[in-house]
């Protein structure tokens, strides 16, 4: 046998062209393969950090804890100007991105070197974008002390907590009615520096003469005092949770929200709770979905409220079906509604409690409706606080006026801190922004009317019961103190700082309270009845391509998104043969796919047809079933 050096000379030289020739193909291969991905990465990196801008500039101060929640919460009900907002804002640069490194590795294919180097360049620039804004959300959202505040256990909770269940509660004889008013995003800050504002000239004057003649526990300084909004109750949802329950709404799930749970903290006692047992008839009523963020849930749950909601009034034809602005609709319709509610309410033979949630002050920017003036000129923000101030001033006037008032208390407070972006950037750093509160005729008298109380949201669980006119056993429920007696709230006695850090950290007692929730929500979706479903069909065997199609139709309740359908098919009773095919999404909104026959020896008879979803969290639902024919 000849040595390779002693080939004949075109041999070696044909040889040697092919491994030249193949690894040419291969370095094209592998140059076209980086390109794609430089091309990938470099549009994936502006989409992430569009997104991270976008985030900041929606939410000024948010925090992890806020971002946690929303990330599990159902999508239903989110304001949809929002969503567009996120669109324009976000996906017109990817795109433009998308386009222009296609465009510059197209114009510069051929010229070798430069295209390398554009292609590294590519990389690098996703790199350095990708870092500097995971940098940035990470300092900005304190993830490293979030996450050891998340390993790390404290005590506050469990030893401070006092359990309702636990205390005795006396009511009066005759009960009164109670008038519960969520501002949303109402804040002391905008009143003026004189009344203890943030602003040269404040937004809610009506409010803020509100307050100081009735009560907002600030003794004998005439600056408005308003509740400190703690950690986990710094958005809707954990605002209600705690001014209701006394506690911060801290859950430990992932991928899931408290939509999909059976249910709200069922170990624990809130005010609903506590008024159902006494006979209160009781309804929540507010203008956006109140299944968002799981309020329909916990209200339901806890005090077996009436839920009146968009979805509601538009069913009882008080609201033009297909007519939404903002998150549902605006408030001056909401207050309308709330009037003919109270109405009917007062003419039953129990007490009463008529919840509600504002909406048109909401970030960004607020709701703009047809009876707010211009009065801050360009403002836009500051004009819809003060239509909001004339409207709840208003709503409290007309309520005064009622035969059933003077058996009735008003609570009005905000239920966080705003979320607007800029709104608040001139307010000085030093001042501290604090919840609006004010208790309107309460059954309770102030043990020292000269002290200025400090207090946080949780407080308001006890005080309103309080305002009722009911004697609390130590004056402390939950992680709130009646703010009508003398006893110290924990904010006096620890302080915010120290309060916030701690309830920050991980509780035995809270993972007690919340070792009900399931982490597998596809359970409850399918006994509800509120899994994704479709109509799965078989159709006509084609002998030309020998392919069985499967058509994937009408869709329902995918809520949770679509990440793949998949057909699982097997023509034997032990499924031994079963094979797994991803449909197609078709232009129609269907998903179509082929079985090929050849796959199963051309077997003829019937084929097993199955249908999954795969959401965006990765769960699994069964669409539904069909059986497909195959003859000879």
């Amino acid at each position: 046998m000849k040595r390779e050096s002693e080939l004949p000379k075109d041999n070696q030289f044909e040889e040697n062209e092919i491994k030249t020739g193949l690894t040419v193909r291969i370095r094209k291969i592998l140059t076209g393969a980086a390109a794609v991905l430089s091309v990938f990465f470099i549009t994936l990196s502006v989409l992430l950090a569009a997104s991270i801008t976008w985030m900041f500039r929606t939410w000024n101060h948010l925090t992890m804890d806020e971002l946690m929640y929303q990330l599990q919460a159902p999508m239903d009900g989110t304001n949809r100007n929002m969503i567009m907002d996120y669109i324009k804002s976000c996906i017109p640069a990817t795109v433009i991105v998308l386009i222009a490194a296609i465009s510059l590795l197209v114009i510069i294919r051929k010229r070798k070197v430069i295209y390398r180097i554009a292609v590294v360049l590519l990389f690098v620039g996703a790199a350095a974008i990708i870092g500097y804004h995971i940098a940035m959300a990470w300092e900005r959202l304190d993830i490293r002390n979030y996450t050891e505040n998340q390993s790390t256990y404290s005590e506050f909770i469990d030893t401070n907590y006092v359990d309702p269940s636990e205390t005795d509660l006396i009511f009066p004889e005759k009960k009164r009615n109670l008038i519960y008013i969520f501002l949303e995003s109402i804040e002391t800050t905008y009143t003026d520096l004189e009344d203890g504002g943030g602003f040269e000239e404040g937004c809610i004057p009506l409010l803020t003469e509100l307050a100081q003649e009735n009560e907002d526990f600030s003794g004998n300084d005439s600056a408005l005092n308003g509740g400190y909004p703690m950690p986990g109750t710094t958005w809707t949802a954990g605002a209600l949770f705690a001014q209701t329950s006394g506690l911060p709404l801290s859950i430990p799930i992932e991928d899931n929200s408290m939509d999909t749970q059976e249910s709200f903290f069922p170990g624990i006692v809130t005010l609903g709770d506590i008024l159902e047992q006494q006979g209160y008839e009781q309804v929540f009523m507010i203008g956006s979905e109140a299944q968002f963020g799981g309020r329909k849930l916990y209200f339901t749950e806890h005090g077996n409220y009436d839920i009146e909601d968009y979805p509601y009034f538009v069913d009882a034809g008080k609201i033009e079906k297909g007519r939404w602005v903002w998150w549902g609709f605006e408030d001056l319709y909401l207050f309308e509604f709330a009037k003919e509610k109270l109405i009917e309410l007062s003419q039953g033979d129990e007490p009463f409690n008529l919840t509600m949630l504002t909406v048109d002050t909401h970030f960004e920017d607020g709701y703009t409706c047809s009876e707010c003036g211009d009065e801050f000129g360009d403002n836009t923000y500051a004009n819809v606080m003060a239509c909001s101030d004339r409207q709840v001033v208003e709503f409290v006037k007309w309520i005064q006026q009622q035969d059933f008032y003077e058996n009735t208390t008003i609570v009005i407070s905000g239920d966080h801190l705003t979320m607007d972006s800029d709104f608040c950037e001139n307010v000085d750093s030093d001042y501290t922004r604090r919840v609006y509160t004010t208790y309107i005729n309460a059954d309770a008298e102030v043990e020292d009317p000269a002290m200025t109380r400090n207090y946080t949201t949780f407080d308001n669980f006890p005080t309103t019961l309080a305002s009722l006119g009911v004697k609390i056993e130590g004056d402390r429920l939950g992680l709130g103190t009646n703010l009508f007696s003398d006893t110290l709230t924990l904010e006096e006695i620890f302080g915010i700082d120290r309060m916030s850090e701690e309830l920050k950290k991980k509780s035995e007692l809270m993972e007690e309270l919340t070792s009900t929730i399931n982490e597998n929500a596809s359970e409850l979706l399918i006994r509800e009845g509120r899994a994704p479903t479709a109509t799965v069909t078989a159709q006509a065997y084609s002998y030309v391509e020998g392919r069985l199609p499967v058509k994937v139709t009408d869709l329902q309740n995918a809520d949770t998104g679509v990440s793949a359908v998949n057909i699982a098919v097997w023509t034997k009773e032990d499924k031994s043969d079963q094979q797994w095919i991803q449909a197609v999404l078709q232009a129609d909104g269907t998903y179509l796919c082929n079985i090929n026959v050849a796959n199963f020896g051309f077997k003829t008879g019937i084929y097993n047809i199955e249908a999954y979803l795969i959401d965006n969290s990765g769960t699994q639902y069964l669409l539904g079933s069909a059986e497909g024919y195959v003859e000879e």
